[in-house]
């Protein structure tokens, strides 16, 4: 009787225990603070591209993410939480990363992401951390040397689901064609493949590719300006200015000069300048 009255016990307090479990893991995101959360754990898990070469690329022979905006997460979590603190990375898409932050997945999302007004109606952003504008990616030789080229020509252009340039190309270029692709290694594959005349989004990302694919060149300057800003919850506030103190720093003590500098110095025709607009 004894025996069976402590395996009630057991099951009874096991029981209670996976509610206080459960609970914990259903507390929403605006009941947290994701700052005190991440001091205690030395980590911030960063929401990251994985398919965009200088920015965050996955290293097939080691299976890592590299590219200036992982250096650049990496740079922040240690100026944020000490010599210990860790950047954990979470790989996201154009068309994941606004749910993935909303569902507490990730802390921040760090991913090419420009600061729009609409994006702010959902999330809060960082100080600019990339000052990006958005060009054209064509084949070298094409007809195709600016987005009223594309206009004029009636052309189809490339673009990825979820990202903000699809819709900034056809205020600019309504007679143009648009495709939209799962992401930006597709998009590329696209282009190759003629199933578009360009592939348009932010000139940074198509600097990369035209590295990759020598093949290809940007073209037409940029017609719309991309800021890009870190992402967090609307109600991280103390999080959000702890990410705009650490960016601070970093441009203040060179930091940010030297990862900006290891990404971009091979990219023919790039202005530092510009990029590094606050």
């Amino acid at each position: 009787m004894k025996k069976l009255m402590r395996r009630l016990g057991l099951v009874v307090a096991l029981l209670a225990l996976t509610v206080v479990v459960s609970s914990c893991g259903s507390k929403p995101l605006s009941s947290r603070n994701v700052l005190k959360v991440d001091q205690q754990s030395k980590t911030i898990t960063w929401g990251v591209k994985a398919d965009t070469r200088l920015f965050g690329l996955l290293d097939t022979k080691d299976g890592k993410i590299k590219g200036f905006e992982i250096d650049l997460a990496k740079a922040i979590t240690k100026q944020m939480l000490g010599s210990k603190g860790k950047a954990k990375f979470i790989q996201v898409t154009s068309s994941t990363r606004m749910p993935m932050l909303k569902n507490g997945n990730i802390d921040a999302i760090i991913a090419t992401m420009t600061n729009t007004p609409e994006r702010r109606k959902q999330v809060a952003f960082s100080n600019t951390y990339f000052y990006a504008g958005q060009s054209l990616l064509v084949k070298k030789g094409s007809r195709i040397k600016n987005v009223k080229d594309l206009n004029q020509q009636k052309g189809t252009v490339l673009g990825v689901v979820g990202s903000d340039s699809v819709e900034n190309v056809a205020k600019v270029a309504p007679n143009a064609k648009v495709l939209q692709l799962t992401d930006y290694a597709q998009a590329m594959t696209a282009l190759k493949s003629g199933q578009g005349q360009a592939l348009t989004t932010d000139n940074g990302i198509l600097y990369g590719m035209s590295v990759q694919n020598p093949d290809y060149v940007v073209t037409g300057g940029t017609f719309v300006s991309e800021p890009y800003g870190i992402a967090v919850d609307k109600t991280q506030t103390p999080f959000r200015q702890g990410i705009n103190q650490a960016i601070a720093e970093l441009r203040a003590n060179g930091q940010y000069q030297k990862i900006l500098h290891k990404w971009f110095h091979n990219v023919k025709g790039f202005d530092y300048e510009e990029a590094a607009q606050e």
